[in-house]
């Protein structure tokens, strides 16, 4: 071969080597490599630090957005009615919240439609504070007493009303404070400023370790949900505008995957082995209470992101048994949710 030949073979052994990585190779590069030219999803999380919503950070934390070429922004709101709005205002393009907004928000003319439920129950207790527990002794004993909801018109807000009218307490016989979740919760509680009220874990462990609560209706398994609420009840989830998942396939499918495999991970991991995965401040300073947490929330949530049968039947009955805005309403539940993007995902990883 003459030397005038040599550099044109060198350059295309070169460029043959360079595809043969990044084909066999370098994919999680080009995942990242695409996520910085994508344009920003951003999702708001009603309570981002909640363990019913921790497929949403954990998803983050294992890179599951970068390998589906994904730039997502997670943002907190303390409730989910918070951001639900922020939602309706167009200011994010999905929520991880609960499934039942959804069933509401169809009752005032707005379409959203969950794509990956995470939660096959709520996950909330209902706790009485030490000083009440005398007087409380179920959810018949509320009238007159002060209930703590993350905020009104919030999922929490929801059950708390649907439990009341359950056992005879009419909504005008007791008062909901909107107190958040967390240290805000817990403070509420010690102040006296509630005498029970609705959260979910790590924060209902942390009152209960310290005595400082204990429970009055358990929604954090199936069992439990099935005796409080009459059937299964799924909850926390993903949920965008029916028009944006029609207008923005591609993402939704990518969206999809990247939760259905953080589902596969929580099923196929230990407690400890999650918890590593986390922002080390999510444990309050108490590693050991928050493993204790999550492993009382493992069996909540879903194996595959679909939504369960006879699920979304549950949550309009309840519904319709106190919300005036769906209360004798139609309400057309295949528009509330989809199992579009989350078949796609699990035919895809057969």
């Amino acid at each position: 071969m003459t030397r005038s030949g040599r550099p044109l073979v060198r350059s295309l052994v070169a460029s043959s080597i360079l595809g043969a990585l990044l084909s066999a190779g370098m994919g999680a590069g080009v995942g990242a490599a695409q996520a910085a030219d994508a344009p920003k999803i951003s999702i708001m999380v009603g309570g981002i630090n909640k363990l019913i919503y921790l497929p949403a950070k954990l998803t983050q934390q294992l890179g599951y957005f970068k390998d589906e070429g994904l730039d997502v922004e997670l943002l907190s709101q303390p409730a989910g009615v918070d951001a639900e709005n922020e939602l309706l205002a167009g200011a994010v393009q999905g929520v991880v919240g609960f499934y039942d907004h959804s069933i509401d928000l169809q009752s005032k003319g707005k379409e959203v439609e969950a794509i990956v439920v995470f939660g096959q129950v709520p996950g909330e207790v209902e706790l009485v504070s030490s000083s009440a527990a005398a007087q409380i002794k179920s959810m018949a004993d509320i009238k007159g007493k002060t209930l703590g909801v993350t905020g009104l018109g919030a999922s929490t807000n929801f059950l708390t009303q649907f439990l009341a009218a359950k056992n005879g307490v009419k909504s005008s016989e007791f008062s909901v404070l909107p107190v958040g979740a967390g240290n805000t919760f817990i403070a509420a509680m010690q102040q006296k400023r509630i005498d029970a009220g609705m959260t979910s874990e790590p924060t209902a462990s942390r009152l209960l370790s310290t005595g400082q609560a204990s429970v009055l209706v358990d929604m954090r398994s199936l069992e439990g949900t099935e005796k409080a609420l009459g059937g299964a009840y799924p909850a926390s989830s993903f949920y965008v505008n029916r028009a944006w998942a029609q207008s923005h396939k591609a993402e939704a499918a990518k969206l999809a995957r990247a939760f259905v495999r953080t589902l596969q991970f929580i099923h196929t991991h230990t407690p400890e082995q999650i918890a590593e995965k986390m922002p080390k401040d999510y444990y309050a300073n108490n590693k050991a209470l928050y493993l204790q947490a999550l492993t009382n929330s493992m069996p909540m949530y879903s194996p595959n992101g679909k939504m369960p049968v006879g699920g979304p039947e549950t949550v309009l009955k309840v519904m319709s048994s106190f919300n005036p805005n769906v209360k004798g309403k139609h309400i057309d539940l295949s528009k509330t949710y989809t199992n579009e993007f989350v078949d796609q995902a699990l035919h895809a990883s057969k």
